[in-house]
């Protein structure tokens, strides 16, 4: 495995230049403005995520205004009470994209963000802090207890609320294959623990945040 500076030279050559690596860096909010994600919010943004998964983005991100006026801002506790007329008249709603099973969602990780709120204050202190040394702990967590917030769903539904972390896209796997941290796309609990051991060992050494290192990795590709 590369010393992590040797990994961000690879990815200024490929790009030009430390400037231009600098520039694609995702943006990162503080843990005080993460807390300050209202619950509505962070079931809005895992809804998004979950809509966006296997479909195009532009559209959900053009219908989302219809999306925030059917769900009258989503609410968690509105929502943890979906009933099936609910449902009936979602499912009939031209506004948002009318797929049942991720419609269902709303309801299931409603119920979701409403136990975190009661568990730690809110869905969001819980998010922004939880530890980055186990940020897979976080992943985990939001598979087993969240409704289709499994794989890059959960880590990009992180990644657009700004909380720091890696999304395990196809260029940063590649590149941790590469490195000798995985031998194939890392699903299973050990390989997932392997790619937390090399982010925290990059991320002492570098003392880069884990989005960084993630997108520094991507651009080392090429």
């Amino acid at each position: 495995m590369n010393k992590f500076e040797a990994i961000y030279d690879m990815a200024a050559l490929h790009k030009g230049s430390i400037d231009v690596v600098q520039s694609l860096m995702p943006e990162i909010k503080s843990n005080e403005d993460l807390l300050l994600r209202t619950d509505d919010r962070i079931l809005s943004e895992m809804t998004k995520a979950i809509f966006k998964a296997g479909f195009s983005w532009k559209v959900i991100d053009s219908k989302w205004d219809g999306f925030e006026a059917a769900f009258e801002r989503f609410d968690p506790v509105r929502w943890k009470f979906m009933s099936d007329d609910d449902l009936d008249s979602l499912l009939k709603d031209t506004r948002i994209v009318r797929n049942g099973m991720k419609i269902v969602t709303v309801r299931e990780n409603a119920s979701l963000v409403c136990d975190l709120q009661d568990e730690y204050g809110s869905a969001a202190k819980c998010i922004a802090e939880w530890e980055m040394t186990d940020f897979i702990g976080l992943l985990d967590m939001l598979k087993k207890r969240g409704s289709r917030l499994g794989g890059a769903t959960a880590q990009l539904f992180l990644r657009f609320i700004g909380k720091d972390g890696f999304v395990l896209s196809e260029d940063v796997t590649k590149a941790l294959i590469r490195e000798g941290v995985v031998d194939k796309k890392p699903t299973s609990k050990g390989a997932m623990r392997k790619v937390q051991d090399a982010f925290n060992i990059w991320h002492l050494e570098s003392g880069r945040p884990y989005a960084h290192i993630s997108r520094i990795l991507a651009l080392s590709v090429g």
